[in-house]
């Protein structure tokens, strides 16, 4: 982390933790390349336990120098700026936390409930930077997260796999109909989920998506040729026939469903 994002992160810690309702404080991935990478945010994850001030109050405590605050209807995000940096705060649910992490760990039967929000979520849980925490619950959290068994893992490998399938589908029939369009949009759809599906085979929580080409090339299980199959997918040009992306697109997916 650079020193002008640490001095930030030491500024908002030192000021949410002084809140009785906050019990952890994390800093997101996004925040720590240099301040002048276009991904780069600094981004806090706050769990709460108990009440926290309301957004005018909490846009005051921020500081002077906070410009073009917002904040979600919802009290769940604070969106704003300190000289050129974006800040994001999200205050997240200790309770709802914990109700997400049971379905996860002990109760697969109700896996229907998170399936369609997938498992970034986890993700941040598990390597968040923990800057504040009032009490063991975010290791507690981690530990549970470490230990999630092999049937959450494979009904959320048959829901990507199979939303995988779909969207090679419509690649297939936007190609054959010259529909540009929807052939941007399928072949999107589907080297996200084919991505997905590959986390979920190697019991990843899947990371932001501009962490999603160096991760899944780095996971221990692919189908062989993979990496220079998505090179060739993601190297497709505008111009070149339809049909390429597709083939290639079928080669990626007989590969990952045949694990």
């Amino acid at each position: 982390m650079k020193y002008k994002t640490k001095v930030l992160v030491d500024r908002f810690a030192e000021i949410l933790s002084g809140w009785a309702g906050v019990e952890c404080i994390t800093v997101d991935e996004a925040a720590l390349p240099d301040i002048l990478d276009p991904y780069f945010a600094l981004i806090l994850d706050v769990f709460c336990s108990g009440p926290i001030p309301c957004a005018q109050e909490r846009c005051q405590i921020y500081g002077n120098d906070v410009a073009a605050f917002e904040s979600s209807g919802m009290n769940e995000k604070d969106r704003f700026l300190i000289g050129d940096i974006p800040v994001r705060l999200e205050y997240k649910s200790i309770q709802k936390t914990e109700e997400l992490v049971t379905i996860a760990d002990t109760k697969v039967d109700s896996l229907w409930l998170i399936k369609d929000s997938g498992t970034y979520g986890f993700y941040r849980l598990m390597n968040g930077l923990i800057v504040f925490s009032r009490s063991n619950w975010i290791h507690d959290i981690r530990k549970r997260l470490e230990g999630i068994g092999d049937a959450f893992w494979v009904e959320m490998r048959g829901v990507v796999q199979s939303k995988m399938e779909h969207f090679l589908s419509d690649l297939g029939a936007a190609s054959f109909q010259g529909d540009e369009f929807h052939y941007l949009l399928a072949s999107a759809g589907f080297i996200k989920t084919a991505c997905l599906t590959l986390f979920c085979i190697n019991h990843r929580f899947e990371p932001s998506h501009r962490a999603y080409y160096r991760q899944v090339l780095e996971l221990p299980v692919l189908p062989r040729s993979f990496s220079t199959q998505l090179d060739s997918f993601l190297g497709t040009r505008l111009g070149e026939p339809m049909e390429r992306r597709f083939n290639l697109a079928m080669l990626i997916a007989k590969g990952i469903v045949s694990m």
